[in-house]
């Protein structure tokens, strides 16, 4: 062996030993095997294309070289290069690529950059080809030979072996994930607390509710504790050993919530480098727990309509139907026959979801349950903040029963652990709560603006008197009048409010709520 071919072994064998040495980065992995090979040839420019088990078609993983960010959004036919070498499972090596009859003359063409030589191989796993790599225009016009089909070979040997135990460890890493949030939902059921003959008497339903698999439909302001309902249902079920699986439809991205919920196979959009299970295939034989169901988009909601309907779908980039048996329960702040009549969600599915609807009404309407829940939550944040509160002031109980807790139950979590955090043992004093912005109380604030709305109305005869219309201006007041509270603080309103601050600046844009300063 003279020294060239030496120092080219001792290379491969380097490289080979940094492929293997990392399986959690999947897509790095790709780019290092991409640049070993480039290494190991010196040429100009290199590729790696996966084949679509669905189809046979090929698309870009990585592309490196001059042109290779813009070659990479470029779909490849089967009738190329890359697909013959795909399709027959054999390298070739090409003198001449650009006047090859299965040239593919699209990247060349959007890409300016002109291929001459190459060399194309099969990534192989289990004898099965699952990828191309092509090395493009060898350096100082030379031609690719055998010794480079000898030497990239044996690297693709070793790379296929390294990307099928990255996709292990990615499955192994999935599939634990899985499992922990399994293991974690068991463990994070909320405690129920609840003193209110109304909440008592809501429970009761729930346990006869939780008895049918028909899909339930909870409604109530922010932060009442809507999930909190949907837990019991599950736990009061015959489905409560198996899983619980939440989904918040406001904290995902449309694009990334139609995968979340459905899953995807490999290959079917840019980063999927392995197959995943959706959070209804996750559910089989149990519960799930889809939260703001409102914010899904209108193609989301036929695609749930039909699972509702006949337990089946589609996995993203899949044509393989899948069967699964789940127990739906929705959950809701907003006014859905409202967005029904405005065309921004389905009626066919708002029926579908509402076979049993539960309503829970906001803390205010329960002020039984006021005392019981802060001192939950006193015990709960006293042990974190290693404070010893023995409990509340006379005049602090007082403030938490006249106050009006627009955010429900979230709120008054947040104003119990902002006490701990602020105030000195051994109790909680009113000032500790800070409940109130500016002078007047939520309550008087809210009757201010009832009074306010009920004049504008009586005044408005003959103008737009409907009661939609009524409830607009109100909100628009009462988001007005907090803002203004807070000096225009999106973040510390959203917290009076209960809603998320994505959804204040929403507000902002849908009411035209404008601050008069600008």
């Amino acid at each position: 062996m003279n020294s060239v071919g030496f120092e080219k072994l001792k290379t491969l064998i380097e490289i080979n030993g940094l492929i293997n040495s990392n399986y959690s980065d999947v897509n790095a992995l790709l780019v290092y095997i991409l640049e070993s090979a480039m290494q190991l040839v010196e040429c100009e420019s290199s590729s790696l294309l996966l084949v679509n088990g669905q189809d046979g078609s090929l698309r870009f993983v990585v592309a490196l070289g001059p042109k290779g960010a813009e070659a990479k959004n470029i779909a490849v036919g089967r009738n190329s290069i890359a697909g013959w070498v795909a399709a027959n499972n054999k390298p070739l090596i090409l003198d001449d690529a650009a006047h090859d009859p299965r040239f593919f003359s699209d990247v060349q063409t959007k890409t300016g950059y002109v291929s001459r030589t190459m060399i194309a191989l099969p990534m192989r796993v289990k004898e099965k080809c699952i990828g191309v790599i092509e090395l493009i225009n060898k350096a100082e016009q030379r031609k690719f030979d055998t010794n480079d089909l000898e030497i990239l070979e044996l690297l693709c040997n070793q790379a296929s072996i390294a990307y099928q135990n990255a996709n292990i460890y990615r499955s192994a890493q999935d599939t634990i994930s899985v499992l922990q949030n399994n293991l974690n939902s068991r463990s994070e059921y909320h405690n129920f607390i609840a003193k209110s003959p109304v909440i008592l008497d809501l429970l009761h339903v729930v346990a006869e509710v939780a008895k049918t698999n028909s899909s339930v439909l909870i409604t109530g302001e922010s932060g009442v504790g809507k999930e909190l309902f949907a837990e019991q249902l599950h736990l009061k079920s015959e489905r409560c050993n198996n899983l619980f699986v939440r989904v918040n439809c406001a904290a995902l991205a449309p694009a990334l919530l139609e995968s979340e919920l459905f899953g995807h196979v490999k290959g079917a959009f840019t980063n999927a480098v392995s197959d995943h299970k959706g959070r209804f295939e996750v559910a089989d034989k149990g519960t799930l727990f889809l939260d703001e169901i409102g914010e899904l988009p209108l193609n989301l909601q036929v695609k749930l309509l039909r699972v509702i309907q006949s337990r089946q779908f589609e996995k993203v980039g899949s044509s393989k139907t899948l069967t699964v048996d789940v127990r739906i329960v929705a959950a809701t702040n907003r006014n859905l026959e409202e967005m029904v009549e405005e065309g921004t969600f389905r009626r066919d599915l708002y029926y579908r979801l509402n076979v049993l609807p539960i309503n829970i009404p906001p803390l205010r309407e329960r002020k039984a349950d006021i005392e019981p829940l802060a001192d939950y939550f006193l015990k709960k944040f006293s042990a974190e903040t290693k404070k010893n509160f023995k409990g509340f002031s006379s005049t602090a109980v007082e403030k938490m029963y006249s106050y009006y807790w627009p955010g429900n139950t979230r709120e008054l979590e947040n104003a119990v652990e902002r006490a701990c955090v602020l105030g000195t043992p051994p109790y909680v004093q009113v000032e500790d709560l800070k409940l109130s912005y500016g002078s007047t109380s939520q309550g008087d604030s809210l009757q201010r603006l009832a009074d306010s709305s009920a004049k504008e109305t009586a005044e408005s005869a003959g103008r737009d008197r409907t009661l939609k219309t009524a409830l607009r201006k109100f909100k628009k007041a009462y988001v007005t009048d907090i803002l203004q509270e807070t000096s225009w603080n999106q973040t510390e309103t959203s917290k009076i409010l209960g809603i998320q601050r994505t959804y204040v600046s929403r507000l902002l844009n849908e009411l035209h709520i404008r601050d008069s300063k600008y």
